[in-house]
This record gives C-alpha cells, sequence and structure tokens, in this order.
C-alpha cells in the first residue's frame, strides 16, 4: 500500500480539509462525480502503473488520495512510498505514477480538483495481476500396487490459477476437472511414473513441476528359455521378470540351490539371470527352477537342459525324439495285425 505521512490539518487548504472528510478509516473513497464511473486500471505485479488525471485550468487545486490518505497535495508529496511520483507531460496533467507495483497496491485512487466553480473528483480502481506460481507441490512418493494415491498442488496468483494434472507417458493422459489434488484409487503399475501440475492464468506463462510416483508390485516371470546342450560345450538357461523394487534371483536344481562353482556361472542384473554350464556333462542334464523374489512377493519358473535329439513335454518333461518312419512303421504294424 502506498505510503503517506498525515498531515498537520490546520496547515491544510479547504479543499484538503474536504478532501480528508472523504476519507473515513478503513473504507474506500468514493467518486462525489455522479456523472463520471470508476475506471479500472488492470497492471501486471512488478510493472509500472499510470493513472491518469487531467485538469481544466492551472488554477486548479489538485490532489491524490487513496484509502489511507493523501498521497499528493499539489505538487507537494505527502506519501513516503518512493515508487509514487507525479506524472506531468503537459501543464494540465497531474497523473500519478506508481513503479514495480505489488498487490498490496491494488484498490482505489481519487484525483480531487478544486476548480474556481466546484470540485470534481475521478476515481481509479487499479488491479494488480499476479503471474502463477506453484507454492507447494507433494514429494516424489513410493506406494504399493493397490493403494490410494493423493497428490497434492498449489498455486497463487491473481486471478486464482487454473490447476491442471497430467501423466507423463506416451499417451499424455490429462486429468480433467482436477484441481489441487488428484486422486489415484487402486493405483496400478501403469499408472506409475511422472506426474505433471501446471498451474496457469491469463497474466503470464503457466508454472510447471513435477511429481514421480513409483509403484512397487511382486515379481512376474516374463521369459524363461530352455536350451539344448551338446556334451562337452557352453550352454545356458535365461530368465526375466519384471518386478519393482528389481527381483532377486536364485538358482535350484531340484531342491538344491545352485552357487556359482564347479563349471556353473550365474549372472543377475536388474529384471534377468542367466545360469551358464562352462562344459556340459551328461549329468548336467535335467529341470532347473528360476525363483525371483522382492519383498512384496515370490515367483519361480521350470527351465530345461535337454540333450540333442529330445523334445520337452508341455510339462517341461523331456522325451526321446522318434524318427518319422519309425512312426510310420508301427502304424502300419498295428492296421495289417502284425
Amino acid at each position: 500500500m502506498v505510503g503517506r505521512v498525515q498531515p498537520d490539518r490546520k496547515q491544510l487548504p479547504l479543499v484538503l480539509l474536504r478532501l480528508l472528510c472523504l476519507l473515513p478509516t478503513g473504507l474506500p473513497v468514493r467518486s462525489v462525480d455522479f456523472n463520471r464511473g470508476t475506471d479500472n486500471i488492470t497492471v501486471r505485479q512488478g510493472d509500472t502503473a499510470i493513472l491518469r488525471c487531467v485538469v481544466e485550468d492551472k488554477n486548479s487545486k489538485v490532489a491524490w488520495l487513496n484509502r489511507s490518505g493523501i498521497i499528493f497535495a499539489g505538487h507537494d508529496k505527502w506519501s513516503l512510498d518512493p515508487r509514487v511520483e507525479l506524472e506531468k507531460r503537459h501543464s494540465l496533467e497531474y497523473s500519478l505514477r506508481i513503479q514495480k507495483v505489488d498487490v498490496y497496491d491494488e484498490g482505489s485512487y481519487t484525483c480531487s480538483v478544486q476548480t474556481q466553480h466546484e470540485p470534481k473528483t475521478s476515481q481509479v480502481y487499479l488491479i494488480v495481476q499476479v503471474p502463477p506460481k506453484i507454492s507447494n507441490i507433494s514429494s516424489d512418493v513410493t506406494v504399493n500396487e493397490g493403494s490410494n494415491v493423493t497428490l497434492v498442488c498449489m498455486a497463487n496468483g491473481r486471478p486464482e490459477p487454473v490447476i491442471t494434472w497430467r501423466h507423463l507417458t506416451p499417451l499424455g493422459r490429462e486429468f480433467e476437472g482436477e484441481e489441487e489434488y488428484l486422486e489415484i484409487l487402486g493405483i496400478t503399475r501403469e499408472q506409475s511414473g511422472k506426474y505433471e501440475c501446471k498451474a496457469a492464468n491469463e497474466v503470464s506463462s503457466a508454472d510447471v513441476k513435477q511429481v514421480k510416483v513409483t509403484v512397487n508390485y511382486p515379481p512376474t516371470i516374463t521369459e524363461s528359455k530352455s536350451n539344448e546342450a551338446t556334451t562337452g560345450r557352453q550352454a545356458s538357461l535365461k530368465c526375466e521378470a519384471s518386478a519393482v523394487p528389481a527381483p532377486d534371483f536364485e538358482w535350484y536344481r531340484d531342491d538344491t540351490r545352485i552357487n556359482s562353482a564347479n563349471g556353473l556361472e550365474i549372472k543377475s542384473t536388474e529384471g534377468q539371470s542367466s545360469l551358464t554350464v562352462t562344459n556340459v556333462t551328461e549329468e548336467h542334464y535335467g529341470n532347473y527352477t528360476c525363483v525371483a523374489a522382492n519383498k512384496l512377493g515370490v515367483t519361480n519358473a521350470s527351465l530345461v537342459l535337454f540333450r540333442p535329439g529330445s523334445v520337452r513335454g508341455i510339462n517341461g518333461s523331456i522325451s526321446l525324439a522318434v524318427p518319422l518312419w519309425l512312426l510310420a512303421a508301427s502304424l502300419l504294424c498295428l492296421l495289417s495285425k502284425c
């Protein structure tokens, strides 16, 4: 609010005494010129506001007032605010210039003119607009799949900013009708990622910030690959799993856990693991189990290291491949009852 110095009323001319009477404490100045309405001037925060006032002749006595008191009386400055000056581009102009306007400058300003005939007042209402600014937003959050999540985004600005949320995925879904709070009920793993909050009004470009949502879920085997192996050669079994946090892998032969030793090597990275037999022998053939686990659950898959010329059944078992000619001969034998 534009500052002022309270004058000694005995030193004021009659016209200023009348002006003070128009300024009851805590009430805005009201125009007494019924032939002229209130002008609105809209200025962005930080810009300069020019409140125009033009007198009819040089002999007029002029003053600028706001709800707090007198700002200028003639050319005498009563306000202590260094941002406030008179704007006089010609002898009859008596405009008020306010630099670096802030929200507390908003309100009614009155230019009061005492002419030789009658007093006149002109009222201007200063509207201060403020660019949008996000003042509070949720921190990055980690939750378990199926939980309910509430994200918060609060912003300041004049006019009040409109807040929208968007999930930053290839589809870029926007959440219509959402404001400060974005609620996600029963969140799924597909709903993890970054969420963008945008606060916008007509004053300037939008303010944008992001929140990262991590969704934990138990492991699921996405791929398991058995392998055919020739004795004396190297062979690998591979297993992949999807999980958050990333799963830990273990390998088993029957009920015995396998470690990297005795010609066996296990390599595990985020989301995948491999068991490599450096030199396959007869004892290496058979069923193996890949186990993937994290704090939310455990899962497994059965893989087979099999001899050349054998096939795997649906249940992972191994059977010898039978030549087609032998199958045909057996069928003919059954038909001829040999």
